[in-house]
């Protein structure tokens, strides 16, 4: 057997571990010793959802403020799979030069690894234009994790108010979603007249603008940046200062307190160019049609930083097709060759949909245009049709990209126009495009881009492998793992597929109850049927489970309003809801009084504390603005409810699907840029909807302004308070999964947007599956946003006056669950360890692993030092 080929890799980003992802699959580490460096302290991770760093930050808040790593949640390689395939990694280790002579890369650490085929998959960097003052504290780029960790540190300074972003295309969009999550006043710096200049014309550019300008980004298009200055016009005081405004060309200004460049990148060649490679003019290792470098047949390059027929590029999609040619031109030497890569691209951008496709700008000669401007739901649509009005070549789509993976699918499989191609821009009532659908795709038409698979290829995985749900699918093919964008498209064909083979796939709840969620409930409110039983009896069967007692207990009490522990519900509460409190790792429960709105007396606070010292409790500040008590037992519940009962408080609903809490800033009260009563007004909320049983818990908040400090966008629902009364956001957060909430309506009395919120609250409980979040509830609806808004805006159901009135039964129902508790003897006797004793379970014994491994706190170190100091004084004489 002939010894194995020593191949380096020079870095792990998304295209070099995408390489050696199919040089494993190959089974090319049986050919190649491998060695890959990582420049980064961490390995390859998903560049392209970069920006979703900072929702999942925020959405890490949960009952039990678990602290979790949310870089963990973009990483493409599991632990330990690198060395299972016999991969050595030098992490955080750059390749400092390449010796083509010796065939040896040298790192940074000095060492020289041979080679005997080197692959470049070093990427690029992003390009920051040659401003004057682009070096001062307070600038950043933005590429990777450690930028992105920096820019949040310095936005958490509290004269940090404002930050901009040099750049309008799809990064610097990017980057600006993610100050504004920050809470920052946010504003867009673009040179071109109009935004993401590449992918969308002038028409498509005014409507983007304009609902960005609608999400409180300051948008300055047309404009050239002079200097970053500080604070001071003395330019000698002011060469160290952090920025505070930058200068324009045209005499303008605006202040800054931080400052994003995302300008555009270009290939990071630099150590191909040491060692010689050729480079395009614009950058980038000329490679030939299997990714080989021109002038040396034992390298190759993929990626950003390789260039082809004079071009470089900067989308995943190329780079993947790159890696997979590589690896296996390396394992069988065969390979496919280059050819025309696709540049459409579909992103969601500060929660605004975003497409562009083919020849977008009809650059061909001789075409038609098709366009649907509506600037009053900020929607704009353009078709680009063939001189001969047969074929579509390409297009935008801005505000409502739901067809992109159909049209861009005709465009690549040239499929001829429907009779009436406006068909495909005018959209029907329920939101979904005519003329369309997966059975007029040919089988080689292209579905994933990212991942080049085909609908032949996803038709055939259905029915061999019997796939039946989108994960699955997903799972098996790769298609929609990359950047989601045709995730639709691929459900509409796992649907349709499904269909011809004859499956019927049902939502039943579970073996006892034929029917969906949303039929349970609308059989239990229709029959008025009030218990688990008389629900058995009429639409079930046999005696329940774990999932259905659960699910018929929360749309009980979502209709009925009864307390959860009343007799014939209690048994069938799970463990949190039968004790009103979450029980924890080590036996013994948590109390959380509700605070509405953040807000607490002085008198509350120390009642608090009297509480927890009086019964050893953990006290825990949580991400919703209220306090929780660790470490009680049940036998002690109710008497620490009582005594927080008498305080003024009431149940938290912590343990049960409902609204947790609203959170609030401190509004026009004490802020200097509130613009409304954020605290009055989320109190105000929380007290309406505090009693809401829901197939999920729900979280909310009210900020005082855009610059968003109490995080409205993302949560279930959430208000941001403008200059004319609110704004209301819907169906944001979705645990696992984070995102941006959608703006439902604008500029709303406090009393209308109560309106709102009840409808759309009552008609996620009434048509939710078990425990689903409003944002995956929202994910699945036919018509996304415009049909939610048709029903809780417009109506078009007829639904809305039964929607308010059975929320405000459950207003008008409302009881505090822990006073009904420690109130009604029989319930009260359920907190107890035993059934015929009120002794305390000795077999709990509380070990406080939080105060053994949490540092001392300056308190406490001080308490210590005062109590040593006698000792050491008396020592010393």
């Amino acid at each position: 057997m002939s010894p194995k080929k020593k191949l380096v890799v020079v870095g792990n980003g998304m295209v070099g571990h995408r390489f050696l992802e199919r040089l494993v699959e190959a089974r090319g580490t049986e050919r190649y010793d491998v060695t890959v460096f990582c420049e980064e302290p961490r390995l390859a991770y998903d560049r392209v959802n970069l920006s979703k760093l900072f929702d999942q930050a925020k959405a890490e808040e949960n009952d039990k403020d678990a602290t979790h790593d949310p870089a963990a949640k973009l990483a493409l390689v599991q632990p330990g799979t690198y060395q299972a395939a016999g991969i050595v990694v030098r992490l955080a280790d750059r390749a400092a030069s390449i010796d083509r002579a010796a065939k040896t890369v040298r790192s940074v650490r000095g060492d020289d690894v041979p080679y005997d085929v080197l692959v470049l998959a070093t990427g690029s960097y992003p390009f920051v234009p040659p401003v004057e003052g682009k070096d001062r504290p307070g600038c950043f780029v933005y590429r990777t994790i450690e930028d992105l960790e920096a820019i949040r540190a310095w936005a958490s300074r509290p004269e940090v108010q404002a930050g901009a972003v040099i750049g309008g295309g799809l990064l610097g969009l990017e980057a600006a979603n993610a100050l504004q999550s920050l809470g920052l006043e946010t504003h867009v710096l673009e040179v071109a007249p109009r935004l993401m200049p590449l992918q969308v014309d002038e028409m498509g550019g005014a409507i983007l603008k304009r609902r960005i300008e609608g999400l409180g980004v300051g948008v300055h298009t047309g404009v050239s940046t002079k200097r970053i200055a500080g604070p001071s016009d003395d330019a000698a005081a002011d060469a160290r200062a952090p920025v505070s405004r930058i200068l324009f060309a045209d005499g303008g200004a605006l202040a800054a307190d931080v400052v994003v460049f995302s300008a555009g990148i270009r290939p990071n060649d630099a150590l191909a160019r040491a060692a010689g490679l050729d480079v395009g003019e614009r950058g980038g290792v000329v490679v030939d049609e299997h990714c080989r470098a021109k002038n040396d047949r034992d390298v190759f390059a993929i990626g950003e930083c390789a260039s082809w027929a004079g071009r470089t590029y900067g989308l995943v999609a190329p780079g993947y097709k790159m890696a997979e040619i590589v690896a296996a031109e390396l394992v069988s030497g065969e390979s496919e060759a280059l050819g025309h890569f696709d540049m459409s691209s579909k992103l969601k951008l500060l929660g605004v949909d975003v497409a562009s496709f083919g020849d977008a700008f009809g650059l061909e000669a001789g075409t038609h245009t098709l366009c649907l401007v509506d600037s009053v739901q900020g929607v704009y649509k353009k078709l680009v049709v063939s001189a001969d009005k047969e074929l579509l070549l390409g297009g935008i789509l801005v505000g409502d990209a739901s067809a992109y993976g159909q049209m861009l699918a005709m465009v690549q499989s040239r499929i001829k126009l429907p009779a009436a191609p406006d068909e495909l821009i005018l959209p029907e009532r329920s939101g979904k495009p005519r003329g369309l659908g997966p059975d007029a795709l040919p089988m080689e038409a292209g579905i994933c881009s990212c991942n080049n698979v085909t609908k032949g290829a996803i038709c055939n995985a259905i029915a061999t492998q019997n796939l039946t749900t989108i994960g699955a699918v997903k799972s098996c093919t790769k298609a929609g793992t990359s950047c989601g964008s045709c995730v639709p498209l691929v459900t509409d064909i796992l649907k349709a597929e499904l269909r011809r083979a004859g499956v019927v796939v049902t939502n039943h709840l579970c073996e006892h109850f034929p029917h969906s969620r949303q039929e349970l409930f609308h059989l239990t409110k229709v029959r008025q049927t009030k218990t688990f039983d008389a629900a058995i009896a009429s639409f079930g069967r046999g005696a329940g489970c774990e999932i259905c007692k659960p699910a018929m207990a929360s749309i009980l009490a979502s209709i009925f309003n009864e307390h959860v522990l009343k007799k014939e519900h209690v048994g069938l509460q799970d463990s949190n809801d039968r004790f009103l409190a979450n029980v924890q790792r080590d036996g013994t429960y948590s109390v959380v009084p509700r605070v509405a709105g953040g807000e607490i007396l002085p008198r509350q606070l120390i009642a608090l504390g009297e509480v927890a010292e009086r019964y050893g409790l953990y006290t825990k500040i949580t991400g919703g603005q209220r306090v929780d008590l660790f470490g009680a037992r049940v036998e002690q519940l109710p008497h620490i409810w009582r005594e927080l009962i008498a305080a003024g408080f009431e149940s938290g609903h912590a343990y049960g699907k409902a609204l947790r809490t609203v959170k609030s800033c401190v509004g026009s009260t004490w802020c200097r840029y509130g613009v409304q009563d954020s605290v009055a007004f989320a109190i105000r909320v929380e007290n309406r909807y505090k009693g809401l049983r829901a197939p999920h818990k729900l979280k909310s908040a009210v900020s005082g302004c855009a610059r968003e400090c109490a995080e409205a966008q993302s949560k279930d629902f959430g208000i941001i308070a403008t200059e004319k009364g609110y704004n209301l956001y819907v169906c944001g957060n979705g645990g696992m999964k984070p995102q941006h909430a959608q703006l439902l309506a604008q500029d709303l009395d406090e009393q209308t947007l109560l309106r709102y919120v009840d409808r759309f609250l009552m008609f996620y409980v009434r048509t939710a599956d078990r425990l689903e979040r409003t944002a995956t509830w929202f994910n699945k609806l036919e018509g996304g946003l415009d049909y939610l808004k048709s029903v809780v805006v417009d109506d078009a159901l007829g639904l809305c006056a039964e929607l308010e009135a059975e929320m405000q039964h459950i207003v008008d129902t409302y009881q505090d669950e822990w006073r009904t508790a420690v109130e009604d003897p029989s319930v009260a006797r359920r907190f107890r360890a035993f059934v015929n004793s009120d002794a305390a379970d000795p077999s709990i014994v509380r070990v406080p692993l939080r105060q053994q491994h949490r540092p001392a706190t300056w308190q406490e170190k001080q308490e210590k030092q005062t109590t040593a100091s006698p000792a050491r004084e008396e020592n010393a004489a």
